[in-house]
């Protein structure tokens, strides 16, 4: 099979435009289609390729809602436009079921996954980089063409991510557990604060901000994706609603009476071993959390933190990361947190544990502020 080298994508929001402009940056001729003109229009003066006018390409990437991903394979495929077809929807056994009840030919089509995205969607929020690094999902089946993986195969290394093989079905239980689910959880703590008083929100710190984060997401966007994986999503939600339950009824139990009543005959009392429980699944939750992969996919690190106490101007990042690259100290990541009604901040600098002493050095020489 040749490389390819024109290559059309339909859909042009986040994903479909951030693949687009991941090619693009490769010198592949990129062809754009939207429902929407608009969008096209926006993507195109993004730089992300130009209309398509009907030529056949190479591969057709079909970025579109889990639910309409089959009709449109029909479509295209009814034109003829492309030699092989992906798709980069988040659920899998949906469009592949629904691609063989409507009569596609299954042989030119390999359903495909980024695990990548951001809380924006739209043209405007795509970048060029968004896949790099990241797992790419392709789920051939047994009908599926050696050719059409090989395309798929090239086109997720041309955006730079990479490909992980994986059976649809297994694909759309394993996104239930690490991005369908977790969405709906952080969506639930969220829906605390609509109503929450002022002062609650006035103590707001990172800690929430981390767990609601990704509940930003396009509310529709999102509702079309979890009808897609239903029956995963509600397995994993019903195994977090009872360990919340069993949370609640063990704090309960270890509270005793409630404060202040007189005891009474119904009253039961304090179970000591009631926070035992929950200490159990705060145990479980760090072993949940160690399990996710570090970078590059490899295993998770155990990083030091370097907290710094920084302004909130023009290019104190930037200053301070200067200071660590003139140590000669690799920076694994950053967080960085504001402090409510100051001009500043803090921000935790995540590095190798040997790293620290000479990082803390070097700042303190460079009057950074350490806690």
């Amino acid at each position: 099979m040749s490389g390819l080298e024109n290559v059309l994508v339909v859909g042009t929001g986040l994903i479909g435009t951030s693949v687009a402009l991941a090619l693009r940056g490769q010198g592949v001729t990129v062809h754009l289609a939207d429902r929407d003109p608009a969008a096209v229009r926006l993507a195109r003066e993004l730089g992300a390729g130009v209309e398509w006018s009907g030529e056949s390409v190479d591969m057709a990437v079909i970025a579109v809602p889990p639910q309409v991903v089959a009709g449109q394979l029909a479509e295209l495929q009814r034109a003829g436009a492309a030699r092989f077809y992906t798709d980069v929807a988040s659920v899998k056994a949906l469009p592949l079921r629904q691609a063989a009840e409507i009569g596609c030919d299954l042989a030119t089509y390999v359903a495909g996954h980024p695990l990548a995205g951001r809380e924006r969607s739209g043209p405007a929020a795509a970048r060029a980089d968004l896949f790099l690094g990241r797992p790419w999902a392709l789920c051939p089946t047994g009908e599926t063409s050696p050719d059409a993986v090989e395309a798929l195969r090239l086109l997720i290394k041309l955006c730079g991510g990479e490909a992980v093989q994986v059976e649809a079905v297994e694909h759309d239980r394993a996104v239930a557990v690490v991005s369908h689910a977790p969405h709906v959880t952080a969506s639930a703590v969220a829906a605390r604060l609509a109503e929450a008083p002022a002062a609650a929100l006035g103590l707001a710190g990172q800690g929430v901000r981390d767990v609601t984060r990704i509940a930003a997401g396009d509310p529709n966007l999102w509702t079309g994706i979890l009808s897609g994986n239903a029956l995963p999503v509600a397995d994993v939600l019903e195994a977090v609603a009872a360990d919340l339950a069993a949370a609640a009824a063990s704090l309960r139990a270890s509270a005793g009476p409630a404060a202040g009543s007189a005891p009474g005959a119904g009253d039961a009392p304090a179970d000591p071993e009631a926070m035992g429980r929950v200490t159990e699944l705060l145990r479980r939750g760090v072993a949940g959390t160690g399990r996710i992969p570090g970078k590059h996919g490899g295993p998770a690190r155990a990083y030091a933190t370097v907290q710094v106490i920084i302004g909130d101007r023009p290019g104190e990042l930037a200053r301070l990361f200067q200071v660590a690259r003139d140590a000669g100290v690799n920076i694994e990541d950053v967080r960085l947190e504001h402090a409510p009604g100051l001009p500043l901040g803090a921000a935790d600098l995540l590095v190798q544990p040997e790293a620290v002493p000479a990082l803390s050095e070097a700042l303190r020489a460079h009057g950074w502020r350490l806690p």
